[in-house]
């Protein structure tokens, strides 16, 4: 079995170093099944209210444009919420720092305590802590308040999501806006397709196995379109 990372001198520092950051899998995977189960939603919506393809088009496009955006500000607040959080938790376990250094450093000695460490490694490993100033927040950050070791990047992750949102969402109105034949039948086809794929490629970072994962995202986003179909059948006139 092949190994998923190299354990050189080299390659462990470097990657010790650098960390694995917060990683945007959750935003990608969140915006893309939105993009495609909200903008099939309109598409089966509106298809089953029996409407022109051209109001297909105009609320599909602008699903993708207006919702996608509202998705990525919404993830870019929340994100920057939590990063501003991690900057006044720093300053709050700096501050008790210069007040109550026995305190923390009991605070930090739990902490190695609890990770195995014990006798007179444990109080060595305290005081080498305690004495980096910048070493001691983050520790206290990681297991006090059970924060990320890397700082969050709001632009970054609401950009993960309107990408995602927007290549997914744009898919289930590819048919209507190429004039298709069968463009409902082709649209299902296409998003059912898209459902799945982003389940099967969901399951290279879980247990689960890519078919599995695959036809549970497909059965969530069939079902929220199954409900605005129906939806929209009573509509129809």
């Amino acid at each position: 079995m092949t190994l998923e990372h190299g354990h050189t001198q080299v390659e462990v520092e470097a990657r010790i170093r650098t960390g694995g950051g917060r990683g945007y899998l959750r935003d990608t995977v969140y915006g893309a099944i939105d993009g495609a189960v909200t903008t099939f939603a309109i598409v089966a919506g509106v298809a089953g209210a029996g409407l022109a393809p051209g109001i297909i088009i105009a609320l599909g496009v602008a699903n993708v444009l207006a919702d996608g955006f509202s998705m990525a500000a919404a993830n870019y607040s929340g994100t920057k919420a939590e990063l501003d959080d991690m900057q006044r938790l720093k300053l709050i376990e700096g501050r008790h720092i210069d007040e109550e250094p026995t305190g923390e450093r009991r605070e930090l000695r739990e902490i190695l305590r609890l990770k195995g460490l014990s006798g007179d490694v444990l109080e060595a490993a305290t005081d080498q802590v305690a004495a980096s100033r910048a070493s001691a927040i983050q520790m206290m950050l990681v297991d006090e308040y059970g924060r990320p070791p890397v700082d969050p990047h709001p632009m970054r992750a609401a950009l993960a999501t309107f990408v995602a949102f927007l290549l997914a969402g744009l898919i289930p109105l590819l048919p209507f806006l190429f004039g298709m034949a069968e463009a409902f039948r082709l649209s299902i086809i296409l998003t059912g397709a898209v459902f799945f794929s982003i389940g099967a490629a969901k399951s290279v970072w879980s247990l689960s196995p890519w078919w599995r994962s695959g036809g549970e995202t497909l059965a969530i986003g069939g079902t929220a379109a199954a409900i605005a179909y129906f939806v929209g059948t009573l509509f129809n006139v």
